[in-house]
């Protein structure tokens, strides 16, 4: 409620933008996935607006284990593509494109389909590759490399991961998810030297933070120790 209070109008385009990606950026970013599958989708003129939420949505669902619910906002993500192609606004169909195939990647990840998973985020990878971030726009809500990144971590995949962490990192510098990425990928190879410094970026970046994050805590809980 304190985040929706804050927007701005959401008759403007920055406006809504702010008031759909503030809360799916909150969840999002804290992995909180079952408060990202249950965001509220704000009606709006803007429907790469809505998209943001429907992104969230998908994404918390999926990770939450819940393959169905994530099908049904995977598939309002395509009509927003659609409809935005179809009025020849190219750009965020080719960003809404992207969410579309990095939410629907983690549908069969959810089922166990855990090669199928890595080749359709791979492919999302590619198209994201392929898109410019909008002058107005913060960024992605989060990076399909980084997402990429956590889920060739989950898989036990280090090395990969540590490389779609760094690779992410140069393009979305200073996000506290791809410092994470890049530490919990070194410890998994046992390179100290590169988790430390990645956890002492974060660190940094969090300073002043009264933060309970449990990924801070152990941040600070390595550094401390080694």
């Amino acid at each position: 409620d304190e985040i929706e209070a804050a927007q701005s109008d959401p008759d403007s385009f920055g406006g809504a933008f702010s008031r759909a990606a503030a809360p799916a950026r909150y969840m999002v970013e804290r992995g909180d996935w079952k408060g990202a599958a249950n965001l509220d989708v704000k009606p709006s003129k803007f429907p790469h607006v809505m998209a943001i939420t429907y992104f969230a949505r998908a994404l918390g669902a999926a990770r939450s284990g819940d393959s169905a619910a994530a099908k049904v906002d995977v598939a309002k993500l395509a009509e927003i593509r659609d409809s935005l192609r179809e009025a020849k606004n190219n750009y965020w169909a080719g960003q809404v494109d992207v969410q579309q195939q990095a939410a629907n990647a983690w549908v069969p990840y959810a089922d166990g389909k855990y090669d199928d998973a890595l080749k359709a985020m791979s492919a999302a990878v590619d198209a994201e590759d392929k898109t410019e971030k909008a002058p107005v726009t913060p960024g992605p809500l989060a990076p399909a490399r980084e997402l990429y990144g956590f889920m060739l971590l989950d898989r036990g995949m280090a090395k990969e991961a540590l490389a779609a962490f760094e690779a992410t990192m140069a393009k979305e510098p200073n996000r506290f998810n791809g410092y994470v990425g890049v530490a919990k990928a070194a410890q998994a190879l046992g390179d100290t030297v590169t988790a430390k410094a990645a956890y002492e970026k974060l660190v940094a970046l969090a300073a002043g933070s009264d933060s309970d994050r449990p990924t801070l805590a152990a941040a600070r809980s390595f550094v401390a120790s080694n």
